[in-house]
């Protein structure tokens, strides 16, 4: 019986890579350098030379191995191709089949937040639920959708873009993704600042906020103090991605939501605000959705990584 398998999270910066055994124990982890230049041409050549050396390194008999599962910024479809992966240089990439010619390894490959969330749902926040859905506030709103615990990848790879749902008919800023009013324009760690910014410059209330610089964590801060204009800010924030999350449980109907990223790092106040106004919004039979915090954290593309490559 195969021993052990690798889990590969490929990110703009850093690869980041683990060693697992079949029931999900991680051995070692490591990262290597992203190299982006010449649209990323040596990437899949510095994964396949990594994942050589921990062979060598470990003295592991390459039959033990079963394979390599890994995740992109990106997205890509169920054969394991890659489309416009942006922040690595890359167009369209044949990444299962190329990383296999490399390395000899049977190899599966998904978007990073769809595999993330795999992750989470194998040995993370949402461990023991097959329909689960995980929600990343970071820069932007990622995430990733789990149905009788299988990815939810859709035609061309793009299943669980959730930061995209269109909220707000009225915004005048564009979202990165070029369309307006998208969820992630209010509810990441750039889209609370965004609402502080316009709170603070309709209100004439005294606040913490109007001392020094605004990030989410200063904004959650003051939200925890009791600060009354923060307050109002989390109102809003909450409004925006219980709705969002909502029109999620409207469709695929989750046991679990599990909220991850850096502005998660909030705590449980975060989930009081959000499930307040999920429960306004969503239809009768998803109200009692679980809602809880990662604990994976950037260990969680490796895991789900690994965890694909096992399915």
């Amino acid at each position: 019986m195969s021993k052990y398998c690798f889990g590969v999270d490929v990110g703009g910066t850093t690869v980041k890579m683990g060693l697992f055994t079949p029931d999900g124990d991680l051995l070692e982890k490591w990262e290597i350098p992203t190299r982006t230049e010449e649209q990323g041409a040596h990437i899949i050549d510095d994964i396949a030379e990594a994942i050589d050396r921990k062979i060598k390194d470990a003295h592991i008999d390459r039959d033990d191995v079963i394979g390599v599962g890994v995740g992109v910024p990106g997205p890509v479809n169920k054969d394991g191709i890659v489309f416009q992966a942006v922040n690595l240089g890359w167009g369209v990439v044949d990444l299962r089949k190329e990383l296999h010619e490399k390395t000899g390894f049977r190899v599966k490959a998904g978007n990073d937040a769809n595999v993330a969330a795999l992750g989470e749902q194998w040995k993370g926040g949402g461990k023991g639920y097959d329909d689960m859905v995980l929600v990343t506030l970071g820069t932007g709103v990622g995430g990733g959708i789990i149905v009788n615990g299988k990815m939810l990848v859709g035609v061309g790879g793009a299943g669980g873009e959730i930061g995209h749902i269109h909220l707000e008919d009225e915004e005048t800023e564009p979202c990165g993704c070029g369309n307006y009013g998208c969820m992630e324009q209010y509810a990441s760690a750039t889209g609370i600042v965004r609402l502080a910014k316009r709170k603070l410059a309709k209100s004439s209330a005294d606040s913490v906020l109007r001392n020094g610089p605004l990030s989410a964590k200063h904004i959650w801060d003051a939200i925890k103090d009791g600060d009354a204009l923060a307050v109002e800010v989390a109102e809003e924030f909450g409004e925006y991605l219980g709705k969002g999350l909502a029109i999620i449980a409207d469709i695929c109907n989750p046991k679990i939501f599990v909220l991850g990223g850096g502005v998660s790092k909030a705590g449980d106040i975060l989930i009081t605000y959000v499930q307040k106004y999920y429960k306004k919004y969503v239809f009768h039979a998803s109200r009692d959705a679980i809602f809880t915090l990662a604990v994976l954290e950037n260990d969680a593309g490796i895991y789900g990584a690994a965890k694909l490559i096992l399915d």
